[in-house]
């Protein structure tokens, strides 16, 4: 331990003017590299940060036009704006003046037409139940007749023999045939 100690008690000793050793004042050799620094920037980086300040400035400016030519749209925009806007409420004026009348004429319009399509809508919904009863009773009327002639079918079938069958059909052929006769 004595031995690190030593060297750092060493290293603190500063040699007389004509030799060579390590300064280890801190104060003093921080400003010397500092300088050293500074001076190895500024010598080697004065172009790199020339250029970078070129760009700014040409990003800058770039954008101070851009500004300006977005301004003068919308200063354009807000006339043309205006402009409408005086033209709107001329019209506005104008339709407050004689619109009254026009509005209670309209009104008057659209209650007699709603009530002309309220007349249709009950015409057709009267129309359509009449329709709708109708085809009911007419379903009705099909299967009575269906069930009714199922019934006399068999009933027939029932009751009559080949002979009598026969005897039936052509019986009624014979009705047929007169009864075309007649309206011929």
């Amino acid at each position: 331990m004595t031995n690190v100690t030593d060297s750092f008690v060493f290293l603190g000793h500063r040699p007389s003017a004509g030799s060579f050793g390590f300064n280890t004042d801190i104060l003093a050799t921080n400003l010397i590299n500092l300088s050293v620094v500074i001076g190895v920037l500024i010598f080697f980086g004065k172009g790199v940060l020339s250029d970078l300040l070129d760009n700014r400035k040409q990003r800058i400016l770039n954008t101070i036009r851009n500004s300006e030519e977005l301004r003068e749209k919308a200063i354009e925009q807000l006339e043309k704006a205006r402009a409408r806007l005086r033209k709107v409420e001329m019209e506005a004026d104008q339709f407050r003046v004689n619109g009254y009348s026009e509005i209670e004429r309209e009104k008057m319009n659209l209650i007699n037409s709603t009530y002309k399509t309220l007349e249709q809508l009950e015409n057709y919904k009267n129309e359509t139940i009449h329709f709708e009863q109708q085809r009911a009773i007419n379903q009705v009327r099909q299967r009575v007749f269906q069930q009714a002639l199922q019934g006399a079918l068999g009933t027939l079938n029932s009751c009559l023999n080949n002979e009598l069958h026969l005897r039936t059909i052509n019986s009624n052929i014979g009705m047929f045939g007169a009864m075309k006769e007649i309206t011929d």
